[in-house]
Parts: structure tokens; sequence; C-alpha cells
């Protein structure tokens, strides 16, 4: 007679996740791209329209009305920052008040640098996609020269102002910092759960299955 110990069954398998399958660690993958790319691409947008401007010294604007047409449309965001007045050359794109000490502005490009009768320094400036020039324009009236452009996100400085947009701005970085961090919780928690699952099926390396054998008896002569 032969008696044989089987192997143990294995530990917790029942209670395992079950293994994704191919297509769905492709789309967990995708989700996570697109995740990052938008976390980033937000960062990006708050660190360009309120980081660099406070810390280079300039200033956003949401352009409102098509006059600099094709290259800065309606809803683009233009930085502008201070510049010498004797610096500015033709060509340039400004923004400066309509009138001085007014809240109203606008922003055209230099076509032409005059004087006055009297040897006062003035620009003229006119829209991409107007016709006629503007009245000439002091020094005192410019805000600042071009420094750069961000398509569609003027529409969304217009709508953010004051208090508003810097509780938004505090809560809109407290989501992402919390969304960051799940990220980073549920990628370590995943890659230990497989780990675990990985030495689990593996087990000890020195454990191998057992065999226990019983020999008939030997049967007597009498």
């Amino acid at each position: 007679m032969t008696a044989i110990d089987g192997a143990a069954p294995s530990q917790g398998a029942d209670s395992e996740r079950p293994e994704r399958t191919p297509a769905q660690r492709r789309l967990h993958l995708v989700w996570q791209a697109v995740s990052w790319l938008l976390l980033f691409a937000a960062f990006a947008v708050l660190f360009a329209t309120i980081v660099v401007p406070k810390v280079g010294g300039g200033r956003p604007y949401s352009i409102l009305t098509g006059s600099m047409r094709p290259d800065y449309p309606e809803g683009m965001l233009i930085v502008v920052r201070p510049a010498p007045f004797g610096s500015i050359r033709i060509g340039d794109v400004i923004t400066y008040q309509l009138q001085s000490g007014r809240p109203g502005v606008i922003t055209h490009r230099v076509v032409r640098i005059t004087e006055t009768p009297s040897g006062q320094p003035r620009l003229v400036t006119k829209g991409d996609a107007n016709d006629a020039e503007d009245p000439p324009v002091r020094p005192v009236q410019v805000r600042g020269v071009l420094w750069y452009s961000i398509p569609y996100v003027g529409y969304v400085n217009t709508w953010f102002t004051g208090a508003r947009r810097t509780v938004t701005v505090f809560v809109l970085a407290g989501l992402l910092f919390v969304y960051g961090g799940w990220q980073f919780y549920t990628d370590w928690r995943d890659d230990r759960r497989r780990r675990a699952r990985d030495e689990e099926l593996a087990g000890p390396a020195d454990e191998t299955p057992t065999a226990a054998f019983a020999l008939p008896a030997k049967e007597s002569d009498s």
C-alpha cells in the first residue's frame, strides 16, 4: 500500500484581487498618462499666468476684441512687462492706457515713432486687423511691452478676477496636490500588492512538495 501527501493548498488565493486583463492594463496606463498630462497642464497654466508675471514684474491682460487678429485673437491671454520708452521699436506690441490714469487699456502694434513740435517722443500704434492708426501714445500711458501670450486662457482670466481668483487658485492648487498624492499612493499600493502576490505564488526557495511512502507489510511464511 502506498500513501502520498499532496502539496499544501495555496494561501489566500481566493482573497486576492483578480489579475487585470491586458486591455484593462492598457486602459489604466492611458488613464494615468492623461491624468498626469492634465495635472501638468493645469500647473503650467497657473505657473505661466500667476507665478511668472509676479516674479518677472509682468502683468496679464485678456484680449477682448479682434483688432489684433490673426496673431492675437479674442480670448488670448497676454503678459506684458515694463520697458524703457526709448527701447520700444517699430513692430513691438504694447499695452497702453487710453487715458493716463484710467483703467481702460488697449494692446496694439507700434507702426511709427514720432515727435511733437516741442520734441516730445510719441508712439503711433495700429491694430493688425485695423486700417486706421490710433492717436499718438505718450510715455506715461504705456503699461508694458508684450512678453508672451497663451491662447484661450484670456477667457478664464476675465472671469477669475479679484477675490474670486485668489480663492480659486488656492482651491485648485489644493485639489491638484491631493490628486497627485492619491496617484502616488495608488501606484505604491498596487505595486506592493503585486509583489506580495508574486512572493506568495513563488513560496520559500527551499520548499518542495513532500511525499510519504508506506511499503506493504511482508507476509509471514506461516
